[in-house]
């Protein structure tokens, strides 16, 4: 019959478990999914079966099948990424997390027997870890709180992918279209050089003017090159985003980018959204939040560093053989002589104290990252509307003059080459110009839900190092 301590011991942990958390059907990926379709409005699939493969590589293959969109490029990268479903699995890890800080310590049953010059003893023993029991509310209060946060975690990851795969697009796009405006002005070019030398033959032109064509022809292939290597490097960069491999990689681009919308986003309140949105900074909240339980918990339990609390059940045979029973209990604990917990309850207090300065810089940063994404957005839209609604169609003007001027023979040749070069200037210029605009875009959506800003840091994970792993006990 078991002693009654233990039955008691037994039902405090009965209790415990009216409390723990189970396993969700989905590794709390609801949050994650939700959260991306109301920031990015894209779909995430956690692959973890066969059939969910099958479906996810179904996917794929339709949105492949087409000319690849930004959005397109997006929604295979969160379905087909294997790092982002790695960070996926860090969130069904977390979730084990919360399941074991939520169930009560097991119990431990130990039988010893000693027996020496004709007596025996047997001894049974329950042991329990009362401080476990004791704080396994707010353990688990603070786990689901550190869960929270891996939900936010993984929403992070799949928004910084999605805004990493749109820069790349972006840039591979941009890329592409420099190599065909570059390969037309090559051709051209190479047929001004070639007819500089016949001149230059017959003496029609100095050396200077057919050194100077030449020379054109030279630096424009050594610039095809060049942003041929970037089409490559770009293009490879987004298939690696993607996760694409052998034939995936066939995959088609846009010829250039879309075109600028009709008139920019205004956003009055941009600083109040980022705040208001950053995922980020809701991690940095929760992790304040958990700490701030912490130091709660650290100041429940300063001077009780360990209780064990043992039912004691002996069974001891005399030398004659008369069995007899000895019942009890065995009580351990430290004595708080030297450090009576000021130690762990200063830590907590600082580490609580440095989380919220941290939170505090990060959020005084995000105001400003989204007034400088704000004004780096407006301002390359205007230097973007300002090629295509000035200078472009001033170029255009001034080629169909020269070439009329040409047929009429008021120039020369080479006065029209001269303009055709200042012509593929403003071009590149252009496509420079769009090419930032979007970037530019892509960044303010960033600053406002959150992601990864090109060149930029995120602070929530020093934080998250700062915070004790085990709640403060």
């Amino acid at each position: 019959m078991a002693h009654p301590f233990a039955r008691g011991l037994l039902a405090f942990a009965a209790l415990g478990l009216s409390g723990c958390a189970a396993f969700s059907p989905d590794s709390g990926m609801t949050t994650v999914a939700d959260l991306t379709s109301r920031t990015i409005n894209k779909d995430v699939a956690f692959v973890r079966t066969a059939e969910g493969a099958a479906a996810v590589n179904d996917g794929v293959r339709r949105l492949l099948s087409r000319t690849l969109s930004a959005d397109a490029a997006v929604q295979v990268a969160l379905l087909n990424n294997k790092g982002l479903q790695a960070a996926y699995n860090e969130l069904a890890l977390a979730e084990t997390d919360l399941v074991e800080q939520s169930l009560p310590p097991n119990p431990v049953f130990s039988v010893s027997r000693i027996a020496g010059d004709g007596a025996s003893e047997v001894e049974r023993q329950v042991v329990g870890d009362i401080l476990a029991l004791a704080t396994l509310p707010f353990r688990s209060d603070i786990a689901r709180d550190r869960f929270r946060q891996a939900q936010l975690r993984a929403a992070l990851a799949t928004l910084r992918l999605a805004a990493d795969v749109r820069r790349a697009h972006v840039r591979a796009v941009a890329a592409n279209e420099m190599v065909v405006l570059l390969t037309d002005a090559k051709s051209t070019a190479e047929s001004t050089a070639q007819l500089a030398v016949k001149l230059g033959e017959t003496g029609s032109i100095n050396k200077l003017d057919q050194a100077r064509e030449q020379v054109f022809y030279a630096e424009t292939t050594a610039d095809l090159a060049t942003a041929r290597q970037a089409a490559t490097s770009t293009r490879e960069r987004l298939a690696r985003l993607m996760g694409l491999w052998d034939d995936g990689l066939d995959f088609r681009l846009p010829n250039a980018l879309p075109p600028l919308p009709r008139r920019p986003s205004a956003l009055p309140s941009i600083e109040t959204d980022a705040v208001a949105h950053r995922i980020d900074l809701q991690i940095a909240r929760l992790e304040l939040t958990a700490l701030a339980k912490s130091l709660n918990l650290t100041e429940a339990t300063r001077f009780v560093t360990l209780l064990d609390l043992a039912g004691i059940s002996r069974r001891t045979q005399d030398p004659e053989g008369a069995p007899f029973r000895e019942r009890g209990f065995d009580v351990q604990f430290q004595i708080p002589i030297f450090d009576g917990g000021e130690v762990r309850v200063r830590q907590a207090t600082e580490t609580y104290n440095l989380a919220f300065n941290r939170l505090t810089e990060r959020a005084v940063n995000v105001r400003s990252e989204a007034r400088d994404a704000y004004r780096a957005y407006r301002s390359s839209y205007d230097i973007a509307s300002h090629y295509q609604r000035e200078i472009l169609p001033l170029r255009k003007i001034i080629t169909e003059e020269m070439q009329l001027r040409f047929s009429s023979m008021q120039v020369d040749i080479f006065a029209l080459l001269t303009e055709a070069r200042q012509r593929l200037a403003s071009l590149r210029g252009a496509i420079d110009a769009r090419q930032r605009f979007f970037l530019a875009q892509s960044e303010l959506q960033t600053a406002v839900n959150g992601g990864a800003l090109a060149g930029g840091t995120d602070n929530s994970t020093t934080i998250a190092a700062a915070a004790p792993a085990d709640g403060g006990h």
